[in-house]
């Protein structure tokens, strides 16, 4: 008995377009983001290119990648290699293989991939050696005071630098904070980047060339997420460091996930519920480890293990607390201008909404405490503002205090 009639040939090229469509609109929110990182903001009017330049040329490339699927994504991104190797590591090169990571990172890790990051701590885009005689030579004036900023999916540590300001040269000049930077591959899971950074922040803490009295970690986006996950992995393993940790800022940290990855959760189950389309889904499982724990903000490898990542469960993370004996503060955004405004209500900074931001849960268990007083919301700013408004360094610098 028929069941109903059989899609066309143009009914079956259109539910694989909008596949493709589907993860070449996140590749396009990405390159977006880059594009907007130097300007007004997310969602400031265009003018010309998203990126130019090597930039445009490695988006291009990482559409291909989407296009081939399966085997081919590896042909593909051998392509990528001579690109972004070649020459000085220009901050137009590490933006775009820092996206490339954002999208595929956990798949170039790996297969070993060349063009993977591997964690690593920076200063103006140097590596630094985590041991005392190096740490003295690479960083003049060193401090007592510490300051550790990681940044977000598909970001890189240079882009803490926009629009003339970077919060960690201002903490350095004004507070007295010696600054490092987190480079990091965004795409992995967020529990093995948490963990592998616990481990890096016991080798700093370690070989810190002078008494080390205040650690505090600065996190934007997915950074405050991979923070909150190394304060876990740190006092499980029993580390140094977090009785050094004083303080955690979260600037957009989307501490209870983000409508983004849930939008394409919703629409890789849909397509799987069809028998013509269901083919199409495999396309969905590009997207990477680290953009799939954004749906709900998963934290430790039991959100992950043994479990389908792409399948839907709804909201079975395990709620992990704040750090016992850590100041924490929650920096959000909202696209509204003010405190009624219905579309900051609804979309917050564009990209996480207000109260994931704040830390804010309708469960119990899972909300985190962080007192009113800690909270700070910024009005017409959207999520890349928080790394270049002066208002929200002001607000940082009060909390910190005096040098």
């Amino acid at each position: 008995m028929s069941t109903g009639p059989e899609p066309s040939g143009s009914d079956l090229r259109g539910m694989s377009r909008l596949a493709f469509d589907a993860i070449a609109g996140l590749i396009g929110m990405v390159e977006t983001m880059h594009g907007n990182i130097g300007h007004r903001g997310l969602f400031a009017p265009r003018s010309g290119e998203k990126t130019s330049g090597i930039t445009r040329l490695v988006y291009r490339s990482i559409r291909g990648v989407t296009h081939l699927a399966g085997a081919s994504v590896d042909a593909a991104l051998a392509l990528l290699d001579p690109i972004l190797a070649a020459g000085d590591p220009t901050p137009g090169r590490e933006a775009a293989r820092a996206a490339l990571n954002g999208v595929l990172g956990d798949h170039l890790a790996a297969t070993a991939n060349p063009l993977a990051i591997p964690m690593r701590l920076r200063r103006n885009g140097q590596p630094l050696q985590p041991d005392k005689e190096s740490l003295a030579a690479a960083l003049t004036p060193l401090s007592s005071r510490l300051a550790v900023l990681v940044h977000g999916l598909c970001l890189s540590d240079r882009q803490w630098h926009r629009d003339g300001h970077d919060h960690g040269a201002a903490l350095s000049g004004y507070m007295g904070y010696t600054t490092v930077y987190l480079h990091y591959n965004t795409g992995l899971h967020i529990s093995i980047n948490g963990r592998a950074f616990a481990d890096l922040l016991q080798a700093l803490a370690a070989g810190w060339p002078v008494p080390l009295e205040e650690l505090v970690i600065i996190g934007h986006s997915m950074g405050g997420l991979v923070a909150r996950s190394a304060c876990h992995y740190g006092a499980a393993a029993g580390h140094d460091w977090p009785r050094r940790l004083r303080k955690l800022i979260f600037l957009g940290t989307p501490h209870h996930g983000a409508p983004m990855e849930r939008g394409g959760q919703w629409l890789h189950l849909a397509l799987e519920k069809s028998r013509y389309t269901a083919a199409f889904t495999h396309l969905g499982r590009i997207r990477s480890a680290g953009i799939t724990d954004l749906r709900y903000g998963a934290l430790l490898d039991g959100d992950w293990q043994d479990r389908d990542r792409f399948e839907h469960r709804g909201d079975t993370r395990h709620a992990v607390p704040l750090p016992d004996g850590v100041q924490c503060f929650a920096i959000a955004a909202s696209i509204g201008s003010e405190a009624g405004d219905l579309r900051g209500q609804l979309l917050g900074d564009g990209l996480v909404p207000l109260r994931s931001a704040l830390g804010q849960h309708e469960e119990l268990h899972r909300a985190l405490p962080i007192p009113e007083r800690q909270r700070w919301i910024g009005r017409a700013m959207n999520h890349f503002d928080l790394l270049s408004r002066r208002d929200v360094y002001e607000q940082m610098r009060l909390w910190l205090g005096p040098a």
